[in-house]
């Protein structure tokens, strides 16, 4: 098409047309759909970045529709184009990403993107602009001190959520500037990423020091020390989650307002939160002890393993999510030093291999009444639930039986002055369990049964019942 005579206006993508970053959003697509990745992209990269775009838009499946797009830019383009003039856009990102995105915005009459051998970016980008449209013939719309260059040829600059650095630079190679700020910058999106309220859970590491009824300060001091470490490293694996499941997050209609799915949080900070978390995690774990760091290595992997191919697995995504949270319980143990006690472990697996199954039930109800067969990215189909349902019921019943014959046992008699009270907790765990399976099947439950147990009044209500058993049973 022809441009004479007509005004351009040259879009950028990453950063500007797009709240997002194509390049690690194809990076973590194909890394969540296939854990190999990583390995064949260093390959690829070793031919250029270029090659590195190339390689990853050929094997990621990224949905053009829900990406993060900046509606004032795309207000900016209709206005550009109703008063006349083109717009073309020109991107380091891949082409065949490139015209995926423009095809689904509809308002570019050019666009031209890296090719596997020419990267976009920068001098290039600047000397192809000036080629294809002439010095001085065209605004541009970008982000990043890599624009400095297209602006300095540029009869227009315009800047999108650029720093006060940034600015300056921009008018400093351009007469004509114009500055867009489409987001407030804040740092309660990193605060949500962390994802704190599932720290709840971590909260199990000070379980065996209960249990022991060893309440001494350095006990303590080495469960809260534990309960920091596991809660960086579960922070560090929310994140990878969250960029692994961008596409799956931004169709549900809760996820796709987290920050990352959102575009709130650049793609490229989530990279280093994750690697940050981790090491910071590592260290203090260190510092607790060499088999307290093996048992969080042990939960990382897991993790990982969940989050790239278990949660996919049939059965072994509940058993995987279980074993999860009988870890916290295991590290907390390790520790302080706290003997092991089978008691513990047992009833704690049957208890998380309900909740676990809760959480399956409770998105499979959450699918059904969104007209979805199946929960995204699991392996359950909705004719599935009567039996979610069981292994619900069955397997909190079995936690159930198992602290009833703790009950019974030795063990007890030197922990507990009054035992017999103990009964009561069964009594109010089986109301518990089943109440919840219920508010499940009616499609109340949260995403995730411990953070809505948090929340729950009458849930709320049990644990204190619960712990005033307790402790009148410990009472001499």
């Amino acid at each position: 098409m022809s441009f004479e005579n007509r005004k351009v206006l040259v879009v950028d993508l990453d950063g500007t047309l797009l709240r997002s970053d194509m390049l690690y959003e194809s990076f973590w697509s194909a890394f969540g759909r296939d854990w190999r990745r990583p390995f064949f992209s260093v390959a690829a990269l070793a031919r250029g970045r270029a090659a590195l775009k190339r390689h990853l838009a050929e094997t990621a499946a990224v949905d053009a529709s829900t990406l993060p797009y900046d509606e004032q830019v795309i207000s900016y383009i209709e206005t550009w184009r109703g008063a006349g003039g083109c717009a073309a856009l020109v991107t380091a990102s891949d082409q065949a990403l490139a015209q995926a995105i423009a095809d689904h915005v509809g308002l570019f009459d050019e666009v031209h993107g890296s090719n596997g051998g020419l990267n976009l970016k920068g001098e290039k980008k600047a000397a192809f602009l000036e080629q294809r449209f002439g010095n001085k013939a065209f605004a541009y719309m970008g982000d990043s001190s890599a624009d400095l260059p297209v602006w300095q040829r540029a009869a227009k600059a315009i800047t999108v959520n650029a720093s006060g650095a940034l600015r300056r630079e921009a008018e400093r190679v351009c007469d004509n500037v114009e500055h867009l700020a489409t987001e407030a910058h804040s740092i309660m999106p990193y605060v949500k990423a962390l994802r704190s309220h599932q720290w709840l859970k971590n909260m199990l590491v000070f379980l065996p020091m209960l249990a022991a009824h060893q309440l001494d300060p350095p006990t303590f001091l080495l469960s809260l020390l534990a309960f920091v470490c596991f809660s960086l490293v579960a922070s560090s694996v929310y994140v990878l989650n969250d960029l692994l499941d961008l596409s799956a997050d931004r169709t549900h209609p809760r996820k796709r307002n987290r920050p990352f799915a959102s575009g709130s949080i650049p793609i490229v900070h989530g990279t280093w939160m994750a690697a940050g978390l981790i090491l910071l995690g590592a260290v203090l774990a260190m510092n607790t002890g060499w088999d307290f760091l093996l048992v969080m290595a042990c939960y990382y992997l897991l993790t990982s393993a969940y989050s790239l191919y278990l949660k996919r697995r049939l059965v072994i995504d509940i058993c995987a999510l279980a074993g999860l949270y009988t870890l916290r319980i295991v590290a907390g143990g390790v520790a302080t030093e706290i003997p092991f006690s089978a008691w513990l472990l047992a009833f704690s697996i049957f208890l998380f291999l309900s909740l676990a199954a809760i959480k399956r039930q409770a998105e499979l109800i959450d699918g059904a009444e969104r007209g979805t067969l199946t929960a995204g990215g699991r392996a359950y189909h909705v004719d599935d639930l009567p039996i979610i349902s069981m292994i619900a019921i069955g397997a909190g019943y079995v936690s159930v039986l198992v602290l009833a014959l703790y009950i019974n046992s030795p063990a007890v008699v030197e922990l507990y002055a009054h035992p017999e009270v103990l009964w009561g907790v069964c009594a109010v765990l089986l109301y518990w369990i089943t109440r919840t399976v219920m508010v499940a099947h009616r499609g109340h439950m949260h995403d995730d049964p411990v953070v809505y147990a948090a929340k729950d009044r009458i849930s709320q209500i049990c644990l204190a019942i619960i712990l005033a058993f307790v402790l009148v049973g410990a009472l001499p």
